[in-house]
């Protein structure tokens, strides 16, 4: 179960903001294998100005660019992860979106550090998430 945050400028129209939105969510659903309606998203457009990325860090040219956050439950495998990536970009760039303009961080934490309502940790309760090896 991801949160995922996406910060991006307010210059990007709402219709596009939500193509980007279901862009990174259809990755996570065929990269991680989370469920379709697995889905909690933070859209937060920015003044251009707000967001100050470096425009050539290591040899990346960036204009405008599209900040994806996601947490998730620890476990994934390397490979799952650059699969993500690659997925994430080649969904973005659909949307318009440049993929120099993609920029991704994973956040990784543990099953015991999640509660979706009720006061209740319900992925201690399933035990596992997709796409990670059951904890002990």
């Amino acid at each position: 179960m991801p949160l995922v945050r996406i910060d991006l400028s307010t210059d990007r129209p709402p219709a596009v903001r939500r193509a980007i939105a279901d862009a990174v969510h259809q990755a996570l659903v065929d990269a991680v294998g989370i469920p379709a309606d697995d889905r909690f998203q933070i859209v937060t457009p920015h003044d251009p100005e707000e967001l100050v990325f470096d425009p050539n860090y290591l040899d990346v040219a960036r204009r405008d660019v599209v900040c994806v956050q996601i947490t998730l439950v620890a476990g994934r495998p390397r490979e799952l992860k650059l699969d993500l990536y690659r997925r994430l970009a080649a969904n973005l760039t659909e949307v318009g979106v440049r993929p120099e303009d993609v920029f991704v961080t994973l956040t990784e934490n543990a099953l015991d550090d999640w509660s979706v309502g009720n006061g209740r940790a319900q992925l201690v309760e399933l035990g596992a998430v997709a796409g990670a090896p059951v904890e002990p």
